[in-house]
């Protein structure tokens, strides 16, 4: 190895020996270090300098900080996953083609697992995250680049928790990239299946046919197919053994992976399932059965296990709850029960102290008692108590005796309470609804004066002035005001047109009438001009009332409408008997002799 590099090494080595970094800061100095020693290698003309300085990386323990900082601090890269997926593809690259020498067998026993532990942790990781998809690629390949290096590590990384929990993601991309991962390995060695135990052919066969089991994507199920042929090219007899094991594996892939764009692997997968002819004993319709409740079966389990993985920490939070519920409840059962005895023990001790109380007050009154006097005591002693039971037990027979007796009587005074509390209910509630209902003081009532107009005007403008609208300006509200007194005043208008409508038709009908008792009358009966005119013309005071009332409308509709709150337009065409008629029909909402019906 030429000086520059080793010097390089060294110097690499004595920074990370300073306590003062920080994680952040070692992980950027290694990957900063180990670009430049390998870069420097790599433009040797010799072969061997890359793997000098490899194998001086690792006696020189620049590695172990490496896996160190790959396997104990996973979580605490958060804030920049990228360099440590890069720390991971460089640390792989520098154990591929390490000469440890005397070290060989603690490299290949502890170091390499811990180095494939670490990069299967960080790809668990990163697994997790949507947005470091391609970080997590990048892992893999490393896992992939250092695996097809050292076959060794394959049962580690198949028995691996990290690698499970990658294994049991719903993601599409991670399972393909799962399978494509193995399918590398096979083909780039063609010895790789001969050095793995059945444990382990076991195991990634099983990996394959449940991604057959339990995904339904065409990539997917591709790869797996892909991945079953390959091994079975490599070891032909001992994958054919493995197989027996997964029953209806080729109902299933006949069933639902034809027509996937990838028959010819399937139809060469069944074929080579079915080749041996001795493991059909027993008839079709039963082994049908039995492939189908294998498929099933191991769909449910995978299924069954992912659940449960992913809910491990729901179900030690349950669990720990519970027990605390229920150690808490017994907690409170206990003491509940040490109360009731104690309370059970002090009402016995405070009744032993009052009989003991009583006895010694009797005692003392019975020392102050003459001797002759003692017996005649006890004697009204006995006397009062048995006056006091006899007069329980009378009462206690006396009223058992009553209900007995009295009970239909009872039940009667009962229901005649309910029928009279109902009939009463009943009365109210038709007394309320036949009184007269409380007229309320409407706009349009009777009686509004002029200055009450003024009042109600001035108080309006003093509410707008005080709570100003902040949606609507001043100007607005007033042109607002200007528009609704157009539109009351057109509706005034429309009214009294219908009306003179009505008129008009009325006076037509009455022309027309009269002049069919002039067409019925007799030929020697004369009229004259005079007479028809005035026979078929309005009399002069209906023409006066119409002109004065559409005068008044006229000036009734320029004021605003604040001065005609309260009066009745028309007061000629109405009767005060039907403008009340009009108030009560319209609820009170009569303004200006013009109804308001819900404007």
């Amino acid at each position: 190895m030429e000086p520059e590099e080793e010097e390089a090494v060294m110097e690499l080595k004595r920074q990370l020996e300073d306590e003062d970094l920080n994680l952040e800061q070692k992980v950027s100095l290694l990957n900063h270090g180990l670009n430049k020693v390998l870069k420097l290698a790599a433009v040797q003309t010799d072969s061997r300098t890359l793997t000098r300085v490899k194998s001086q990386l690792y006696v020189s323990g620049v590695l172990s900080h490496c896996v160190l900082l790959l396997t104990r601090h996973p979580r605490m890269l958060r804030g920049n996953w990228s360099a440590a997926a890069t720390l991971a593809q460089l640390t792989s690259s520098c154990c591929v083609g390490v000469e440890p020498g005397k070290r060989s067998e603690a490299f290949h026993r502890l170091f390499l697992p811990s180095v494939m532990d670490g990069l299967l942790s960080l790809a668990s990781q990163l697994m997790r995250r949507a947005e470091c998809a391609s970080l997590f690629r990048k892992v893999m390949d490393s896992v992939g680049w250092l695996l097809r290096a050292h076959t060794r590590l394959t049962a580690q990384v198949l028995s691996s928790v990290h690698y499970e929990q990658i294994q049991m993601c719903d993601d599409v991309a991670v399972s393909l990239l799962c399978i494509q991962l193995w399918i590398q390995t096979c083909t780039a060695s063609r010895d790789f299946l001969s050095a793995l135990s059945d444990d382990s052919v076991l195991l990634l066969l099983n990996e394959a046919v449940g991604q057959l089991a339990v995904s339904s994507d065409s990539a997917v199920g591709g790869a797996s197919v892909r991945l079953i042929l390959l091994m079975a090219s490599q070891q032909e007899l001992r994958v054919h053994l493995l197989l027996r094991s997964f029953r209806g594996l080729d109902s299933l892939l006949d069933k639902d992976w034809r027509g996937r764009g990838f028959e010819q692997e399937v139809d060469q997968l069944i074929a080579f399932i079915r080749s041996d002819k001795s493991t059909r004993s027993q008839s079709q319709a039963s082994t049908e059965h039995v492939r189908a409740a294998c498929v099933i079966q191991a769909a449910w389990r995978s299924y069954q296990t992912r659940r449960r993985v992913k809910s491990l920490n729901r179900a030690v939070s349950t669990l720990q709850r519970r027990y605390r519920t229920r150690r808490r409840q017994q907690q409170q059962q206990k003491e509940a029960r040490q109360w009731e005895e104690e309370l059970k023990y002090q009402v016995c001790v405070r009744r032993q102290q009052a009989r003991r109380r009583f006895h010694q007050k009797q005692r003392q009154l019975l020392q102050l008692l003459p001797p002759d006097q003692v017996q005649s005591y006890l004697q009204e002693c006995e006397r009062r108590a048995a006056v006091v039971i006899q007069s329980c037990w009378r009462g206690f027979r006396e009223r058992r005796r009553y209900n007995n007796t009295h009970r239909h009587t009872l039940r009667q005074q009962q229901a005649a309470r309910t029928l009279q509390r109902a009939v009463r209910c009943f009365l109210q509630k038709r007394r309320a609804a036949k009184a007269p209902p409380i007229t309320p003081f409407w706009i349009g009532q009777i009686g509004l004066t002029d200055s009450r107009r003024v009042e109600l005007k001035r108080q309006v403008e003093e509410y707008i002035a005080l709570h100003p609208s902040t949606r609507v300006s001043l100007q607005e509200c007033e042109h607002l005001h200007e528009e609704v007194q157009l539109l009351l005043s057109e509706l005034q208008r429309g009214d009294h047109q219908r009306r003179e409508e009505e008129r008009m038709e009325a006076l037509l009908a009455h022309t027309h009438t009269q002049l069919e008792l002039l067409r019925d009358a007799p030929p020697l009966s004369v009229v004259t001009a005079t007479d028809a005119e005035s026979f078929l013309s309005p009399s002069g005071p209906i023409a006066s009332r119409a002109r004065d009332a559409h005068n008044a409308v006229l000036q009734a509709s320029r004021l605003p409408w604040w001065r005609t709150l309260g009066e009745t337009a028309c007061v000629g065409e109405f009767s005060p008997t039907h403008l009340q008629e009009l108030e009560a029909e319209l609820g009170g909402l009569f303004v200006g002799g013009v109804s308001r019906m819900n404007l």
